[in-house]
């Protein structure tokens, strides 16, 4: 059974994945993410190469595919070592900087100019495959309890139009999980991006949809930003098209993560209306009411 060295320093993060150490090794310092293969009883979705939760598809994409820009860049990897029960992924470690927001959204449609193999690990279905997760759990019931109920149902009601419209727009590399925790530094004008268990190929917008959740600047200012760096590398979108990609993906992806948090608040006891200034819930709350203009933008109204 795969054990870390005692003398590694456990790091935070690695959801997900069977956790993250710094070690040291060669001289240098080492991060290292042991990603362990499913087991018996697990949803039988961790061991499909193309579905967003394929458990191995970061050495997949260490192995064959070599991430050296435009845009993104992904850390050194040192060694991929691989036995029964998973693999462990060797990535020189990096130190940290805080990125502006623009800058990384201008990476980010840099990106779309990469050359990814025609691989079947590739993750192809990212906001289908968050949608059905969704659907497995009976939608956003308890947003249906809120003041949103007219709007989530809007949505809801809709969301299998919404994501054919989405799936029609041109698409391109997508890192998959563009969160600013996974943009770490900067190399001239590329980024250095960890965490790639669910690079994919997604349409153009979408890491920028994801990213606009998290970041600190205003929708239209990313936005900005990606087309920009979408010009600077040749690729051609129209504004219209890569912002609906992104509206789509933000709007359902912010609407979900609400329903998720309010549902584990209302197991307790007391109104819904009390716990929307619970820690667990404020941030969704907050970050779902900083997408009304792109909620109004998708409905149309």
């Amino acid at each position: 059974m795969w054990q870390p060295d005692p003398a590694w320093q456990r790091l935070p993060g690695g959801r997900g994945s069977g956790g993250l150490w710094l070690a040291p090794s060669e001289g240098r310092s080492w991060v290292v993410k042991r990603l362990a293969a499913p087991l018996p009883g697990d949803p039988p979705t961790l061991s499909d190469p193309g579905h967003l939760g394929y458990w191995r598809r970061e050495a997949d994409a260490a192995l064959g595919a070599p991430l050296a820009g435009p845009g993104l860049v992904a850390p050194q990897t040192g060694r991929v070592e691989e036995d029964s029960s998973g693999a462990t992924l060797w990535s020189a470690a990096v130190s940290v900087e805080d990125l502006p927001g623009p800058f990384v959204a201008r990476a980010l449609g840099r990106f779309a100019a990469v050359s990814l193999p025609d691989a079947p690990w590739l993750c192809r279905r990212l906001l289908a495959d968050r949608i059905a997760i969704t659907e497995s759990r009976d939608g956003w019931p308890t947003l249906a309890r809120t003041t949103v109920a007219d709007v989530a149902d809007a949505l809801w009601r809709r969301r299998r139009a919404f994501l054919a419209t989405y799936e029609s727009l041109p698409a391109g590399p997508a890192h998959g999980d563009a969160v600013p925790a996974n943009f770490v530094a900067r190399v001239g004008d590329d980024v250095v991006a960890v965490d790639w268990s669910c690079l994919g190929v997604a349409p153009l917008g979408a890491d920028l949809g994801y990213f606009s959740l998290s970041s600190r600047e205003d929708f239209e200012v990313l936005l900005e930003a990606y087309l920009s760096g979408l010009a600077s590398v040749g690729v051609s979108a129209t504004p219209d098209d890569v912002a609906l990609a992104a509206r789509t993906i933000a709007v359902f992806t912010v609407m979900s993560r609400a329903e998720w948090a309010l549902a584990r608040a209302a197991r307790g006891e007391g109104a819904l209306a009390a716990k929307f200034r619970h820690p667990s819930v404020a941030p969704h709350v907050l970050a779902m009411q900083r997408q009304f203009p792109q909620i109004e933008a998708l409905l149309g109204i």
